[in-house]
């Protein structure tokens, strides 16, 4: 059952419920959590009462090791989905992302933020939730979701749209939120958002 659940997690990027415990192994949903218990005693694992809130004990991974199926990249931090925020600099851990997602990437170019705000929530992007980014050279397509470092160092999450005046749009998709004009020189794309992971 540990094997199951660290290629789960591995795979997925976050951990099995319980209920996906049981239908692998054919048992019922009671056993699962015996098995669990049992595991917890011996310091294998550690779980809460929310669901997908296993987590596995001294993982031998290190960040950028291509795994069966799973690569970990840096956390950066959160960033703003609603208002421009502080730039996102600092290291705030790594993620488990599928390797599947980021094939036609290098792990270089690859980092994750935390979501923090309601401005992407139309496009189901919500305060919590963590985007995994991939940094290119390749400018941005209209309707790219994208991380822009703005002038002043305060970085945000919004969809790119060039208009026919030159300047660039910075787009939400909440209808409480105002769409943000900036000069090209006044921005800089840090990314382009090509994943989504959620904790429930």
């Amino acid at each position: 059952m540990i094997d199951f659940i660290e290629e789960f997690i591995n795979i997925n990027g976050m951990a099995p419920t319980v209920y996906e415990i049981a239908d692998k192994f054919s048992i019922k949903t009671s056993t699962v959590f015996a098995h669990l218990r049992a595991l917890q005693r011996k310091k294998q694992l550690t779980r809460s009462s929310k669901a997908r809130s296993i987590s596995i004990i001294n993982k031998t991974n290190r960040a950028g090791q291509r795994l069966p199926g799973a690569i970990t990249i840096p956390l950066l931090g959160r960033v703003n989905a609603g208002m421009p925020t502080e730039s996102i600099e600092h290291k705030d851990g790594e993620v488990y992302v599928s390797a599947q997602q980021v094939k036609k990437y290098q792990y270089e170019q690859l980092f994750a933020l935390r979501i923090q705000g309601e401005s992407m929530r139309d496009l189901g992007i919500y305060e919590g939730d963590v985007v995994v980014v991939a940094h290119t050279d390749t400018a941005p397509k209209a309707g790219d979701i994208v991380v822009a470092l703005l002038q002043g160092g305060e970085v945000t999450v919004k969809s790119f749209f060039k208009k026919t005046n030159g300047m660039i749009e910075l787009r939400p998709a909440n209808p409480d939120f105002k769409p943000l004009l900036y000069l090209p020189e006044d921005i800089q794309i840090q990314g382009k958002v090509i994943a989504l992971q959620r904790a429930y």
